[in-house]
């Protein structure tokens, strides 16, 4: 039965990888343009459509990861780091993981490159200046004890979603036993613990990231100092739940809150928009999801592991079953488990407490130190910011001492310039009256009281005048009548005598 199945999938692995050859133009990882709101067409990934914030750096990059045309999840890429800083994707279900065949960025390198889809790294060949510059490539895992550990797993991805997820802008640097432990560890919380506990699967947002450490490998990408995951589940009841894997701890995932989870991060930033609906979330399906990853982190299996360089490797026995390769339980393992969990949670809860105490008295130590250390460094800095401010002030009083003598020499010329201006104007508004009105205002009595004397002499003149012409007319009436008489006799008094 097994050498049939594992026929069955070596089938369907060389039939898939030959697939992705003859179609490598399916898989498109698009770099969203700085104009563009968020990631674009793959906003749809983050609850009410709202990347994470405080990721602000200039060397990261946006990514909407697709294929077949369609958006898959969203992938913020550091260039500096090589490695993605986060995933976000949906859930959609789990399936069998496929052939590997990891893809890389073009864009990312070349900003100007025609090539504006994912391409297999041999395919790209000299067409795109600088590859792997910004990017981490399939050589740079070659030979360094570091697996392309993926954040957003292909294990709980069905089809295209599947195939989206091997781009190396998915990948970071993991030990064989820390990805192991990841991915199974992811898988089992998001199938058994999340999806559950979310009826609508839609509702359901997912973000998978790391941040970087100091490590590189091969001087280029970063070895993550841990990794994360935050849950939000906006429907029908709100709740939010936020894990934190260690690096140096890689059999244990710590549940936070997203407000705790936030503080793991060395800059401020917010996972969800108002926190996943803050405050309006369902205590009772936080705690059923709590207790569910504890139970399902209490029965996983812990691998045993050394320690290299501070990070832990897998050393699985030679004789390992296929039935423990594939996580088959067994009656005897369940036995153990249970046996073995007491002994478990003490351990861990010995461990924690060890672990607490070390780090609140660091804490306490660094506290003091810190606190000492501002004391002097306070005093200094109060020191020699009075003497600078000081200095400053008496150099301010003396530099101000010519400007002020000349600011007042300035508004006495100012106020004497002022006086003589309004002199002037009132001076030109009473010479704006007309000089002849004044002349003849003043002659007015003068003229008046010696034009009587005229005025009474045209009077006299007037009245004989018209005396005189009263007679003259009264004479030259009676002369006139008389000449008439005259007339008319004198033509009578001759007819009669020649009558006679």
């Amino acid at each position: 039965m097994r050498d049939n199945s594992r026929e069955e999938t070596m089938k369907t692995s060389v039939l898939f990888f030959l697939c992705l050859l003859a179609f490598p133009g399916f898989s498109q990882g698009r770099v969203v343009r700085v104009d563009e709101a968020g990631f674009a067409e793959c906003n749809g990934f983050f609850y009410g459509e709202t990347p994470p914030e405080g990721f602000t750096e200039p060397f990261h990059v946006k990514i909407c990861q697709r294929y077949n045309k369609e958006p898959r999840f969203a992938t913020l890429y550091s260039r500096e780091d090589k490695t993605p800083l986060y995933s976000a994707f949906k859930y959609t279900k789990p399936a069998q993981s496929r052939e590997e065949s990891w893809l890389v960025e073009p864009q990312i390198d070349d900003a100007e490159s025609d090539l504006d889809e994912m391409k297999h790294e041999a395919d790209i060949g000299s067409s795109v200046n600088n590859l792997g510059a910004n990017q981490a490539l399939a050589s740079d895992y070659a030979d360094s004890g570091y697996e392309r550990g993926q954040l957003n797993p292909s294990s709980l991805n069905e089809d295209d979603f599947q195939i989206a997820t091997y781009t190396l802008t998915n990948a970071v640097p993991m030990t064989p036993a820390a990805s192991k432990n990841w991915h199974r560890d992811v898988k089992n919380i998001i199938e058994q613990a999340l999806a559950p506990h979310c009826e609508n699967k839609d509702s359901l947002y997912l973000i998978a990231g790391s941040v970087p450490s100091k490590v590189r490998v091969k001087d280029k990408m970063s070895v993550p100092q841990l990794l994360w995951l935050a849950a939000c589940c906006s429907a029908p009841e709100m709740w939010s739940v936020g894990l934190v894997r260690q690096m140096s701890d890689e059999s244990h995932m710590e549940e936070l809150a997203i407000g705790e989870l936030e503080k793991q991060f060395p800059t401020e930033v917010h996972l969800f928009k108002s926190n996943c609906g803050e405050g309006k979330q369902s205590q009772e399906k936080m705690e059923a999801v709590l207790q569910t990853i504890n139970q399902l982190q209490s029965t996983e299996p812990i691998l045993p592991t050394v320690t290299t360089f501070g990070y832990s490797a897998s050393t699985p026995g030679p004789d390992q079953t296929a039935e423990e390769e594939q996580g088959e339980g067994s009656l005897l393992k369940r036995v153990v488990g249970l046996i073995a969990l007491p002994f478990t949670k003490l351990l861990r809860i010995v461990f924690s407490i060890v672990r607490e105490v070390v780090r609140y008295t660091f804490y306490f130590l660094w506290y003091v130190v810190k606190q000492f250390s501002n004391i002097i460094v306070g005093g200094f800095s109060s020191l020699w910011n009075g003497a600078m401010a000081y200095v400053k002030e008496i150099s301010l009083v003396l530099l101000n001492i010519p400007r002020d003598m000349g600011q007042v020499a300035a508004n006495i010329i100012k106020g004497f310039a002022q006086i003589v201006y309004h002199v002037v104007s009132l001076t030109c508004r009473i010479l704006s009256i007309p000089v002849r009105l004044f002349l003849h205002i003043a002659s007015f009595p003068y003229y008046t009281l010696g034009a009587i004397p005229v005025v009474i002499k045209d009077i006299a003149v007037g009245i004989g005048s018209t005396f005189s012409l009263i007679i003259d007319a009264t004479a030259a009436l009676l002369s006139g009548s008389t000449s008439l008489a005259t007339h008319i006799v004198k033509r009578i008094i001759p007819k009669v005598s020649s009558d006679d």
